[in-house]
């Protein structure tokens, strides 16, 4: 399993939910499930996603939220191109799944496969550095960061990510990805 950002959410619980079908985890700019991670204030305001994006204009949220997950120009641009065909509703909604019903949903989780935990060295979205290392301390799970990049780390240094992932594929003895 691969989660980036929101999708390490549903990843983290599959792999949680059904060990035996994943090999290995691999979190990239994601967050970890846990209870000691998230702050009573941390949950508050991640279940206040959907309020406060609605006070963006549309044309506003695309672009703050591209902005705010890229360094490179190639990472802003295919942030504004994935957001293209969903309205500003579909954008909040999607953001609510992911921030606001975790806020609810989170609970501590056990992976019994091997994870690696990517982060981007200019990551600045809300406090996922600050989670991504604590998870690293606490789990062991060895944190990775990537070389001028941001939430869309991927997107930013797509080479290093690569090189990351095989380097951890090659260790783990993971049949494939």
């Amino acid at each position: 399993m691969v989660g980036m950002s929101m999708g390490g959410y549903p990843s983290q619980m599959f792999a949680h939910l059904y060990p035996k079908k994943v090999q290995c985890f691999i979190a990239v700019d994601t967050t970890p499930f846990g209870t000691a991670y998230y702050s009573k204030s941390d949950l508050w305001w991640l279940s206040k996603v959907k309020p406060m994006a609605n006070w963006f204009t549309d044309k506003m949220l695309r672009k703050s939220m591209a902005k705010s997950i890229s360094v490179t120009d190639y990472s802003y641009n295919k942030m504004i191109e994935i957001l293209a065909p969903l309205s500003k509703k579909q954008i909040i909604e999607q953001m609510d799944i992911a921030y606001g019903k975790f806020a609810q949903e989170n609970r501590d989780l056990h992976l019994t496969c091997p994870v690696l935990i990517l982060l981007g060295d200019k990551d600045k979205t809300g406090k996922v550095k600050r989670y991504c290392i604590a998870w690293a301390d606490t789990t062991g799970y060895p944190l990775h960061i990537i070389e001028n990049a941001s939430h869309f780390s991927n997107g930013d240094n797509a080479e290093q990510v690569n090189s990351e992932i095989e380097q951890f594929v090659k260790q783990t003895g993971v049949d494939s990805i």
